[in-house]
């Protein structure tokens, strides 16, 4: 599985920016389920599982505690997509909007 790191001086400003996380989704979970990230990251998501997820910002089914996580969107198997640049400061839940009620297909990434 693929580990987190912080941006540190290279804030990402554009999808060609490398991510400043990476969460696998392998065998219907995330891992890591828990990342930091300094402001201005953007953090990828990459499914290596057989099925379909739909990461999205909690609270489900609004979504709008962090809206920059549901540009994410579906992910088909083999597939990955970032989120937008995380600018503010603060802890984002995240889930698989498809199974939503499925704990080791939620996370937090915070924002510090």
């Amino acid at each position: 599985m693929l580990a987190a790191a912080g941006c540190g001086e290279d804030t990402p400003t554009n999808p060609s920016d490398p991510p400043c996380a990476t969460i696998t989704i392998a065998n219907t979970a995330v891992s890591p389920n828990a990342v930091t990230v300094s402001p201005g990251c953007r953090v990828t998501f990459v499914n290596n599982d057989s099925r379909n997820h739909e990461m999205a910002s909690d609270p489900h089914p609004e979504h709008t505690d962090c809206p920059e996580i549901n540009s994410v969107g579906v992910l088909s198997p083999g597939r990955s997509n970032q989120t937008s640049n995380l600018n503010t400061v603060r802890t984002c839940g995240f889930h698989d909007h498809l199974r939503d009620q499925v704990a080791s297909m939620r996370g937090t990434i915070t924002v510090r």
